[in-house]
């Protein structure tokens, strides 16, 4: 259950907005540990170098945290997997959502909007959802009127709705999509009714994000399926800077309903709110690797390092942009 300002304030889970740089420095340091495998081909080095990175800098955070989303399960990966627990081993008990590279393949081929994303929540704030899982995501921005748009109803009528909130003809609206297979009908029902489609070849944290900044996007809506745990990222950045957004699970095999079981969710048709998926305080903190419409990615110079990063907490709606730079 979210809290109001005035309860948050007094709630012993609180956590303390001197979190807030501490998860800069964290996905700061995953970030140029991936920037360095820009370009290179290799998607398996690039992620496990931002995972090492990651994982370090998190065991000098004042923390008492779990890993809640992460790279796998226990018996899968090393380091960052679902349960772990994380941190100095004093402060908070957090829960923590984590992608240590997404947009690996953007990465290995040094195209836009690879990322480094770390979200905080206190205990029991984020859905916990395997990292195998997909989610139907449907986004729009907070200027609109709750049940513009709706996860359960098809494209066309989607678009429609939301032109006609916004005020415009239905061929000024632009939706986002990521480039799959899978999306091949969505994507020639949004041109057939006229609407733009702005194609992505992965990232959909940050295009969830450009969904909800139209102004400086020019982008309307997020349609589509994608990672679970990555809607469950985007959720959290849309606590804090605002927007809506629904999150249907896709449970399509009897593991993937037993493990949801497990992670305590009990109705597999449910369709989640912002506020269902990320919960109570949260902080995200996200730093580019790439160049992107969000972020710089890392700049490389003789004797430093340069990077940019948002960080952003849900109970004081801030955002801040930080470019630092590193001694090399």
């Amino acid at each position: 259950m979210e809290l109001t300002k005035a309860e948050d304030a007094r709630s012993p889970a609180h956590l303390h907005r001197s979190l807030t740089l501490e998860l800069v420095r964290v996905t700061e340091r995953a970030a140029v540990a991936a920037g360095a495998w820009r370009g290179k081909g290799d998607e398996k080095a690039a992620d496990d170098a931002a995972v090492q990175a990651m994982r370090a800098e998190l065991d000098r955070v004042q923390i008492n945290g779990r890993i809640v989303i992460g790279e796998g399960e226990r018996n899968q990966v090393d380091m960052l997997y679902i349960g772990e627990e994380v941190g100095a081993g004093d402060g908070p008990e957090v829960d923590i959502a984590v992608d240590p590279l997404e947009g690996v393949t953007l990465c290995a081929k040094n195209q836009p909007d690879s990322i480094v994303v770390l979200a905080m929540a206190e205990r029991g704030g984020l859905l916990n959802v395997a990292r195998n899982v997909y989610m139907h995501k449907i986004a729009i921005g907070a200027d609109y009127a709750p049940g513009t748009v709706h996860i359960d109803w098809s494209a066309t009528d989607n678009v429609r709705s939301l032109a006609k909130a916004k005020g415009v003809p239905l061929n000024e609206i632009t939706a986002i999509v990521l480039d799959r297979p899978r999306h091949t009908g969505l994507i020639e029902e949004l041109r057939t009714s006229g609407v733009a489609v702005k194609l992505i070849s992965d990232g959909d944290i940050a295009g969830v994000i450009h969904a909800v900044t139209t102004e400086d996007t020019g982008i309307d809506i997020y349609l589509g399926s994608g990672g679970a745990p990555e809607g469950v990222l985007a959720a959290a950045a849309l606590r804090c800077i605002g927007g809506q957004m629904q999150g249907k699970l896709i449970l399509d095999s009897a593991e993937k309903r037993e493990r949801a079981v497990l992670m305590g969710i009990t109705e597999p048709n449910r369709v989640y709110d912002v506020s269902e998926l990320a919960a109570g305080d949260v902080l995200v903190a996200a730093t580019g690797v790439t160049d992107g419409t969000l972020l710089n990615g890392i700049r490389l110079r003789r004797n430093s390092v340069e990077t940019s990063t948002i960080v952003m907490r849900s109970w004081s709606q801030t955002v801040r942009w930080i470019r630092a730079q590193h001694a090399r």
